[in-house]
């Protein structure tokens, strides 16, 4: 078969999704303390190896509904290894890898400082195979969320990118990980700053680069492409006013952080909405999410969880915000744009459904993982720092260079 212009846009767009888990890690990294920014960054690339070993082993397989089948998810055997995929497929097959790759990455930012490399691993694999693959075949590959409007009779759910597939459900796991996992040696406001704005500010450039590969990579029209743009420009330009907004309201002093958070707050809220709202809309959504989230990353101090990174203010908060918006805005069907509630039934369910789902089954597995490993790092490298005592390197070798200068001049 020739490739088609569709198929060359997927196929940039997997790139543009591959880089997003890299600039995740930058992200993460800086945001972390600098005694742990080589543990938090391979948090991450630990991620695309694990996951993508899984997926083309039986992800794939389980990532969709073959005709007739039906159950929990898609059988892991009726295409292990891929041995039954047409190659024609495989471009679909690399672009759905990227997306198990950095949503199983996002829930690390719940455990910064304090988590071992191989527990981590252990979590991430089983919680792959265990929660994102079949959530994934529920919403994209012919499962009962896909078809929940067919059987209630109301609009189809809508989740273009994933509002409920990844930002609610690694949200929702970060939460479950984080409460296991305990809090941080001194945990408290302003305890733990992040150590390099540039690296925050990098990562969440590549992020917002690549998610218009992540919105729009599988768009066939001209228009419905440049609608994706449009709103994926939109929103974080919202959510970053929104952020500064809310800052500057609460006698907070503007930054880098703040507005690089808004911007990403925006980004989930746009997800599952990007191809369903006008550009109006979509600056409102942006706006709001960008809002709520600024205040929903206090919450863990109140509530005494110790989400590291913020994965439960922004990913799972405005991933909420965005697919139920839906139910509102949404193209003919949201309920003040002309349409009736049915829409929003179905997303209320879907994401209801995938918050108790993950959450559960995440809790389960962090406690197994904790049972078998201990999940933490000891307490004596969690205060001197886990990069080198862990994993024999440092972010940065200033120290070292500091020695060797002052050698030299003595």
């Amino acid at each position: 078969m020739q490739l088609t212009a569709s198929d060359v846009w997927t196929l940039a767009s997997t790139a543009l999704v591959l880089i997003m888990t890299p600039g995740l890690a930058l992200f993460y990294g800086g945001l972390v303390r600098v005694r742990s920014v080589v543990n938090m960054m391979l948090f991450s690339v630990s991620a695309m190896g694990v996951v993508g070993v899984l997926w083309i082993l039986f992800g794939y397989s389980m990532n969709y509904f073959a005709p007739g089948e039906s159950g929990f998810a898609g059988s892991p055997f009726k295409d292990f290894g891929l041995i039954a995929t047409a190659p024609e497929d495989f471009i679909g097959v690399g672009f759905g890898a990227a997306f198990a790759m950095i949503t199983t990455a996002l829930i690390s930012g719940a455990i910064a400082d304090r988590v071992g490399l191989g527990s981590w691993v252990l979590f991430a694999g089983v919680w792959a195979t265990l929660v994102y693959f079949p959530v994934a075949a529920w919403v994209w590959g012919g499962g009962w969320i896909q078809n929940l409007g067919s059987a209630l009779g109301t609009p189809d759910v809508i989740d273009l990118a994933g509002g409920t597939v990844i930002h609610i459900n690694a949200g929702a796991a970060a939460l479950a990980l984080a409460l296991v996992a305990g809090k941080r040696i001194g945990f408290a406001p302003g305890s733990h700053r992040p150590h390099s704005v540039p690296l925050v500010t990098i990562g969440a450039a590549l992020l917002w680069f690549g998610w218009i590969g992540f919105n729009s990579g599988l768009a066939t029209e001209t228009g419905e492409a440049g609608l994706i743009l449009v709103n994926t420009l939109a929103a974080p330009a919202a959510g970053i006013v929104g952020w500064l907004a809310i800052d500057a309201l609460r006698g907070r002093k503007p930054g880098v952080i703040g507005a690089m958070s808004g911007a990403v707050a925006g980004l989930v809220g746009i997800t599952p909405a990007a191809a369903n709202l006008a550009p109006v809309w979509a600056l409102l959504l942006g706006l709001i999410s960008g809002v709520a989230c600024a205040f929903a990353i206090d919450l863990k101090y109140r509530l005494g969880y110790d989400d590291s990174l913020d994965v439960v203010g922004l990913h799972l908060v405005a991933g909420v915000i965005g697919s139920l918006y839906l139910g509102f805005f949404a193209f003919d069907d949201g309920l003040l744009v002309g349409g009736g509630a049915g829409l929003l039934l179905v997303q209320t369910i879907s994401v209801v459904s995938v918050v108790g789902y993950s959450f559960t089954v995440s809790l389960l597995i962090a406690l197994a993982v904790k049972l078998l490993t201990g999940l933490r790092v000891p307490a004596e490298i969690e205060e001197a720092g886990i990069d080198e005592l862990a994993h024999g390197e440092m972010a940065y070798a200033l120290e070292e260079e500091d020695r060797l200068v002052a050698s030299a001049t003595s």
